[in-house]
This record gives structure tokens, C-alpha cells and sequence, in this order.
């Protein structure tokens, strides 16, 4: 075997497999997460409740890959987020589109609605 004692020739394969079903594993368990979430928002109730926005963030995610023509193409994405803080103190994150992001200001006071963690709007109150 020359190079590769005890059959290490024969272990790489296994691990190239194992590595395989690892991966296609954790793409199944976020698959079902992802299906639960979604079946118990479209089961919770919508809710509406007198809410304050506390406070706001965004992150922005970059990628870069390989173009066929040998450069590097980047891009970016950005996720947006708001934190309500309901009459009893409770405070709740969501996701939203930048459109209601843009739409929303900390220290506005208004109806948040809601379906379990699904974002379903804000109308704001005039102080």
C-alpha cells in the first residue's frame, strides 16, 4: 500500500460519504423546521395587540463566487428586523421586508399584528 498504512486508501471514501450524509442531514432537519414554524403560524390566531417599537437593526450578508468568465461576482443581502415591546413589557423581534422597515421609527407607539412569529403589520397611533 505504500503511502497509506492500515487502508487509509479505503477510509477516505467512507468519510467523503459520512461528510455526505451529514450535510444532506441538516439540510432534512432545517427542511422540517422550517415546515413546523410555518404549519404552527398558519394555526396560531392573529393577534393584535398596543405595541411600541423599542428598537431596530438590520445585518447585511456578502457572497462572492466564481463567474464563468474566471472574476468573482459579489453580492449582498440585507435582513431586517424591529423589536416591539407590548403594554405588559413583553417584547417581540421580527422579521419584515425593508419597505415596513423604513415605514417604522423607535418610540413609535401603535397596533402590532401578528400571526405566532410571522409579521403581519403596524399601524401607527398620533401622539
Amino acid at each position: 500500500m505504500g503511502y497509506f498504512p492500515f487502508g487509509m486508501m479505503s477510509v477516505i471514501p467512507a468519510i467523503v460519504i459520512i461528510g455526505f450524509i451529514v450535510i444532506l442531514g441538516l439540510f432534512v432537519v432545517n427542511a422540517i423546521r422550517g415546515g413546523m414554524e410555518w404549519s404552527r403560524n398558519n394555526n396560531s390566531p392573529i393577534l393584535t395587540i398596543r405595541a411600541r417599537v423599542v428598537a431596530k437593526r438590520h445585518s447585511v450578508s456578502h457572497h462572492s463566487h466564481p463567474a464563468g468568465d474566471g472574476m468573482h461576482h459579489s453580492t449582498s443581502s440585507s435582513s431586517y428586523y424591529a423589536t416591539f415591546e407590548a403594554e405588559n413589557g413583553v417584547r417581540v423581534e421580527f422579521h419584515l421586508s425593508g419597505q415596513e422597515f423604513g415605514l417604522l421609527a423607535e418610540g413609535d407607539v401603535g397596533e402590532l399584528t401578528y400571526q405566532g412569529t410571522r409579521y403581519k403589520g403596524f399601524t401607527r397611533h398620533l401622539q
